[in-house]
C-alpha cells in the first residue's frame, strides 16, 4: 500500500536551481532524501540517506517508488511500507550457519586481535575460506552464540524479518546544463546495504560489547591532553548544523540544559531559548569562549563519574561528538538519569571523527552503525530511560568552503541515540 503526503522531512536542502516549479520525469536527474524507519525491540531507528544525482528511468527502485516519484514537484514525498521479504530479502534458517572458531581468523583488525563475541557484526575478511558464504553479499555477519570451540554466524540482512517504512522526497530537479546522465543508481542497496539494522539486538540479547580491553586507550592522561586549548569542531558545518536542529527538534524551549564533556560550542539553537545551560568539559579557556553557557563545571567523567548536581537539575542533557570518550560508561548514564527530571531528555550525537587516541579502542573497531547499539546498551544498563530512539543521516553535500571539500564530497555523518527519563513530565507554572 502506498501513501502518498506532503510531510516535508527534516535537515535537507530544499529547493535549489531546480526551483519549486521543477518536476521529475522519465529523463530527470534529481536529488532524493530517503528515510529508512523500522523498529527492534523497544527502539525506533530512522536512518536518512540523501542522493544528489539519481537518475529514476535507470534507479535501482521498486517499480511502485519510482512511479510515485516520476511527473512531481520539488518537495513531493511519499512513504511506502514493506512487510518482511518484500524490499530486502527475508530471513532464511538456512543462513544460520554453525562454524569452528578455526573459521574465525584472529589477526589483528583496528588495536587489537579480534575475537568472535555474541551480538557483533564481524567484515566478511574475518572468515577463513569465506568465498564460499559471500559470493555476492556485501553486508557484515554476524555472531549470534558461542558453543565452545564453536560460534553461530547470521549470515542474513540484519534487517531481515522486519516490516520497513521507506519516505522518499525530491529536494531538487537539476537543470538541463547540471545533469549528467550515467549508470543507474543503486538505491535499494545504498539506503539497506552495509549499515541499517546493526543498530538492533540480536532477538533482544544484549550484545557483548564491552570486556576489559574493549575500553583501552592509547593515552590515559586526560588532564594532560585536555589542559591545551583546541577551538576547533570536529565536524563539517552541514553535519553541525544537523545536529543543531535536531536538538532544537527534541529538547522542548525553556529547559534547563546539561552540555556534557562541553568546550567552546554548545550547538544548541537560538529559538531553543533555553533557560539555563551548564556545561561540564575539561577545559575551562574553552568553555568560557562558550557563548551558550550560563555556568561551567570543570570535572574529569573518567576519573569520577559522579556529577555535581542535585538530583532532576535538568530537563535536557546533550553530548555532542565525545560519548566515545567515556571509560565508565555505565556509571555515567546512571548519573544522567540521576539529573534528569522525570521526563527529561538525554541525547548523544556522533560521527566518523574523533580524537584516535583518546576513543576506548571498541569504538574504533565496532562498524558505524554498531556503534548506535553500544551507545543504546549504555542507556539500557541503567534501567532508567524510556522511548528510545537511533537515527542516522549520510548524504549531504559538504559546504564547499570546508578544508576538505577538494577530496570529501559528502558532509560528515550524523548518528544520533536518545531516550527520555523515566516517569512523567511535572508542569511547569
Amino acid at each position: 500500500m502506498t501513501e502518498n503526503n506532503q510531510r516535508a522531512l527534516p535537515n535537507g536542502p530544499r529547493g535549489g536551481s531546480g526551483g519549486t516549479g521543477s518536476r521529475t520525469s522519465s529523463r530527470s536527474i534529481a536529488a532524493l532524501r530517503f528515510e529508512l524507519r523500522w523498529q527492534s525491540d523497544e527502539v525506533r531507528h530512522c536512518d536518512s540517506l540523501c542522493l544528489p544525482n539519481v537518475d529514476l528511468s535507470l534507479a535501482e527502485l521498486p517499480q511502485r517508488m519510482k512511479s510515485d516519484l516520476m511527473n512531481q514537484p520539488v518537495g513531493h514525498c511519499a512513504t511506502w511500507r514493506f512487510r518482511p521479504g518484500q524490499l530486502i530479502p527475508d530471513h532464511h534458517p538456512a543462513r544460520l550457519l554453525l562454524l569452528g572458531t578455526d573459521r574465525f581468523n584472529l589477526r589483528s583488525l583496528g588495536r587489537g586481535p579480534v575475537e568472535p563475541r555474541r551480538g557483533r557484526f564481524y567484515p566478511k575478511s574475518v572468515l577463513k575460506d569465506a568465498q564460499d558464504l559471500f559470493a555476492s553479499d556485501r553486508s557484515p555477519w554476524r555472531v549470534t552464540d558461542i558453543q565452545g570451540e564453536r560460534f553461530l554466524a547470521d549470515l542474513n540482512h540484519p534487517l531481515a524479518g522486519k516490516e520497513l517504512q521507506v519516505t522518499g522526497r525530491i529536494t531538487r530537479v537539476l537543470d538541463v546544463a547540471e545533469r549528467r546522465r550515467g549508470p543507474g543508481v543503486p538505491v535499494r542497496t545504498l539506503l539497506t546495504d552495509d549499515g541499517p539494522g546493526m543498530q538492533g539486538r540480536w532477538r533482544g540479547h544484549a550484545t557483548e560489547f564491552l570486556t576489559s580491553a574493549a575500553i583501552e586507550r592509547m593515552d590515559d592522561d586526560d588532564p594532560g591532553f585536555y589542559a591545551r586549548l583546541r577551538l576547533v569542531d570536529h565536524l563539517d558545518s552541514m553535519a553541525l548544523s544537523q545536529i543543531s536542529a535536531l536538538y532544537g527538534r527534541l529538547i522542548p524551549r525553556r529547559s534547563r540544559v546539561l552540555d556534557l564533556m562541553s568546550s567552546w560550542h554548545s550547538h544548541l539553537p537560538a529559538s531553543l531559548a533555553a533557560e539555563r545551560v551548564v556545561g561540564l568539559g575539561m577545559n575551562a579557556q574553552e568553555m568560557a569562549q562558550n557563548p551558550a553557557l550560563d555556568d561551567a563545571v570543570v570535572h574529569d567523567l573518567n576519573a569520577d563519574p559522579r556529577l555535581p548536581f542535585d538530583d532532576a537539575a535538568f530537563e535536557a542533557i546533550v553530548c555532542t561528538v565525545s560519548v566515545e570518550y567515556l571509560i565508565q560508561p555505565f556509571a555515567v548514564f546512571r548519573e544522567l538519569a540521576r539529573v534528569l527530571s522525570p521526563g527529561g531528555i538525554a541525547v548523544m550525537t556522533f560521527s566518523n571523527r574523533w580524537f584516535p587516541t583518546k576513543a576506548i579502542r571498541i569504538w574504533e573497531e565496532l562498524h558505524e552503525f554498531e556503534r548506535p547499539g553500544l551507545v543504546l546498551e549504555y542507556f539500557r544498563e541503567s534501567g532508567c530511560f524510556r522511548d528510545l530512539h537511533t537515527s542516522s543521516l549520510r548524504g549531504l553535500p559538504r559546504p564547499a568552503d570546508d578544508k576538505y571539500a577538494h577530496r570529501l564530497a559528502q558532509s560528515d555523518p550524523v548518528h544520533a541515540v536518545w531516550a527520555r527519563r523515566l516517569g512523567e513530565p511535572r508542569i511547569r507554572l
